[in-house]
């Protein structure tokens, strides 16, 4: 079973009120975030979490995206 990314032609008004902020912030809406969308609920706690983690912090931006790509290549993640 496959799974497609919501793109904004079906996605609910309140996913689509999210891809606007999104667009508006950083000119795109990543695919990842497309797949989120499958559950809003899961798509907005995950945007109002990730801040916290890139943000500043004791580890440097390059150590969080080592250990962010790590992982994802750990769990066999293409993004």
């Amino acid at each position: 079973m496959k799974i497609e990314p919501i793109d904004n032609t079906r996605a609910s008004e309140a996913v689509r009120a999210v891809y606007d902020g999104l667009e508006k912030r950083t000119g795109r809406v990543s695919t990842f975030v497309k797949m989120l969308a499958h559950k809003p609920d899961v798509l907005r706690t995950f945007l109002e979490f990730y801040p916290q983690i890139v943000g500043p912090g004791k580890l440097s931006p390059k150590l969080k995206e080592l250990a962010y790509l790590r992982t994802s290549i750990y769990n066999g993640c293409a993004y």
